[in-house]
């Protein structure tokens, strides 16, 4: 019994919080403390325009900041990871919002929790590592593209009609500007996009985000400036919001929620593998991470939150800042609870317009210039990938176009594969016994062919292997040399299986050499080596395969002189 539940918590141990983990935020809490403060002011502009973009207003974003910050920090896989609403889990949940309202949000929030937490249990983490980067590139700069054009409307200070897609409401919110244009709004988000870049670039270490909003509210209080124009922020306390699940619509939210599951998987295990990358001593868990994150999903939703994923920018603010261990970020969801709860007013009065340029910027500073130059001269296809993927999250939502881009990349990776795979005819000299004249070697290699299969031989390259290989002259006997053959699937198996029917029916006398053990079973399985075994034409080596081949053309009376009874002693070459 003992051993039964041992088994059953060990994994459930694995992925919870640990002393290791006390006693790193107790080595250096004065530098944590100062990077959690230094966090929290970036990221509270953040959290109110990404809690409006996503519709359900900005204290559902500063919800999902201090909620899903603090029990990702817990119970996550990094040390150094910042979590809270974020610009590619709005693009995800605008279309929700629009369709199922806020009950639809933040029932998708609790689903994909749960789903989260599955994947940590069943140690899925690993499997992120595979998803290409020219795909991660393509829908990162989608994403930046959909945060900014999403600003729009508040950055000219029109309000339109919500549009399913964004380039619509997008033409939709220029049009209603050219009718009625003004520059307040304009003028005011554009000056704090433009404070923010350019105070990013000179000095990186001062929060420009924060700053320019203050300012940008002070001078909209100072000049009184038209507030239908620059837009308002109402700011409320997050209140518990069990009344606005609704259960009834689980089915018809599966999809949505398995999206936006993935998207925060994706984008924390990226994050944090980021944060790793910028320090020498860290190392994430991938499972515990996506237990935490699950954890935070779970939670938020019963708080007003929103789906919360971990942000990369906030991570490496954290990181930057000299961050240690998990107080950093404790210290970040503390500061901005307390924001909630002791300044609601004063943040009530930030314009929209602000924030929106506050977004601009973000969506701006999201892509990296210098890496997506290098990914698309890298080659062909991943600069045909990265185009995709982000044209595909434009076009359509963030899900299809990874899928989309997944779908791509591997088509182009197998057709690179498989462009590997050669039949190429080899001579025989080396193979053949010694102590014969040239005549009779001449007269082998006119009957005999040998072929050797290097690189994988699957599905992507089986059809022009059929075609070459049953293009053989008109000789007696065909040698299959099958040691270089480094994959073998069904598909190419089967063909293999074809090839070998089409020179017999032709009388061509088949022989395989050199097949690996690995590959035995596949071939078994089809029955692709049934009727060479029936004849005793498979065999160890090459050599030996010639020394058969020499033997039956001696017996059909090619050959006139006795066959060599033993190959040679040389090295055996399969």
């Amino acid at each position: 019994m003992s051993g039964l539940l041992n088994r059953v918590w060990s994994p459930v141990r694995a992925l919870l919080p640990a002393r290791a983990d006390l006693a790193r935020m107790s080595r250096d809490p004065g530098r944590d403390l100062l990077a959690g403060l230094t966090v929290a002011v970036v990221a509270l502009p953040l959290a109110l325009g990404f809690g409006v973009s996503s519709g359900l207003g900005a204290e559902a974003g500063l919800a999902t900041a201090v909620v899903a910050g603090a029990l990702a920090a817990l119970f996550g896989g990094s040390n150094l990871q910042v979590s809270g609403p974020t610009g590619a889990m709005t693009v995800v949940l605008v279309p929700i919002v629009a369709r199922y309202g806020t009950g639809g949000v933040l029932t998708v929030g609790l689903l994909a929790g749960l789903m989260l937490i599955a994947l940590a249990f069943a140690r899925a983490g690993r499997y992120m590592r595979y998803v290409p980067a020219p795909v991660v590139e393509g829908f990162t700069v989608g994403i930046a593209c959909v945060i900014g054009l999403q600003q729009v409307p508040d950055a000219l200070g029109v309000t339109t009609p919500r549009a399913g897609n964004i380039l619509v409401a997008t033409w939709r919110a220029v049009e209603a500007f050219v009718a009625h244009p003004h520059g307040t709004a304009v003028g005011l988000s554009s000056a704090v996009a433009v404070v923010m870049l350019v105070g990013a670039r000179l000095l990186p270490m001062i929060p420009f985000s924060i700053l320019a909003v203050v300012a940008a509210t002070l001078a909209a209080e100072m000049l009184d400036l038209d507030a239908e124009r620059i837009g308002h922020l109402p700011v409320g306390l997050p209140a518990p919001s069990l009344g606005f699940l609704d259960l009834s619509l689980v089915p018809s939210l599966l999809a949505p929620a398995v999206a936006v599951a993935a998207l925060a998987a994706l984008e924390s295990l990226l994050s944090a593998t980021v944060a790793d990358g910028m320090t020498v001593d860290q190392q994430h868990d991938p499972d515990r991470e996506l237990f935490g994150q699950g954890i935070a999903n779970l939670a938020a939703p019963l708080f007003g939150g929103v789906p919360a994923t971990a942000a990369i920018a906030r991570t490496a603010v954290n990181v930057r800042t000299g961050a240690g261990s998990r107080l950093a970020a404790l210290t970040h969801a503390v500061i901005l609870a307390a924001i909630v709860f002791a300044a609601a007013p004063l943040v009530s009065r930030i314009p929209l317009a602000a924030l929106a340029g506050v977004l601009i910027a973000t969506a701006v500073r999201m892509v990296e210039v210098g890496s997506v130059r290098t990914m698309v001269r890298a080659t062909r296809s991943d600069a045909l990938v990265l185009v995709l993927t982000a044209l595909a999250t434009l076009a359509l939502d963030l899900v299809q176009a990874v899928v989309i881009g997944l779908v791509v990349a591997g088509a182009l990776a197998l057709r690179a594969v498989a462009k590997h795979a050669r039949l190429d005819q080899v001579p025989l000299a080396r193979d053949l016994p010694g102590g014969h004249s040239k005549e009779e070697h001449a007269l082998l290699a006119e009957h005999i062919v040998a072929y050797r299969i290097d690189g994988p031989l699957f599905f992507a390259a089986a059809h022009r292997f059929l075609l070459e290989l049953t293009d053989v002259a008109d000789v007696r006997v065909v040698v299959l040399r099958m040691s270089r053959v480094t994959a073998l699937d069904a598909t190419g198996a089967l063909v293999l299986k074809d090839a070998i029917d089409r020179l017999t029916r032709r009388g061509i006398t088949v022989m395989a050499s050199g097949v690996k053990p690995g590959q035995v079973r596949t071939l078994d399985t089809l029955g692709v080596l049934d009727t060479l075994r029936a004849d005793n034409r498979v065999y160890a080596t090459t050599p030996d395969a010639i020394h058969a081949a020499r033997t039956h053309l001696h017996h059909v009376g090619i050959l006139r002189v006795p066959a060599q009874t033993t190959p040679s002693a040389e090295e055996p070459i399969r």
